[in-house]
C-alpha cells in the first residue's frame, strides 16, 4: 500500500492536524460528527467521554472546518502560511 502524499510530500511528514484545548472543550462531540475523515474519536477521561485526535494524518491538509463548528473555540490548526513553507521546504529537499 502506498503512502498518501500531498503535492508529492508524504502526508505523515506534514504537521497539519487539529489540537484540542481541553480547558475550553465542552465534550459536545460536534468535531467527531463533523469530520468525515475519521480524524476524531472519543475516549474516557475521568469518567467523561471526551473527543481526541485519533488519526492526525487523516486530516486533509489546509482543512480547518472543525475549528469553526466548535462552539467553545477549543480546536485549532497550525498556521496555513507556515505549513505551506514546510511543504515547500520538504518538496525542495526531495528533489
Amino acid at each position: 500500500m502506498s503512502e498518501n502524499t500531498f503535492h508529492g510530500v508524504p502526508r505523515s511528514n506534514i504537521p497539519w492536524y487539529p489540537t484540542i484545548n481541553y480547558e475550553k472543550c465542552l465534550s459536545c462531540g460536534k468535531c467527531v460528527k463533523y469530520c468525515k475523515h475519521d480524524v476524531y474519536g472519543f475516549e474516557e477521561k475521568q469518567g467523561k467521554k471526551v473527543p481526541f485526535v485519533k488519526n492526525a494524518d487523516n486530516c486533509i491538509v489546509y482543512c480547518n472546518g472543525c475549528d469553526a463548528i466548535c462552539a467553545s473555540g477549543a480546536i485549532s490548526h497550525p498556521s496555513k502560511m507556515e505549513t505551506g513553507r514546510i511543504i515547500s521546504k520538504l518538496r525542495k529537499e526531495a528533489e
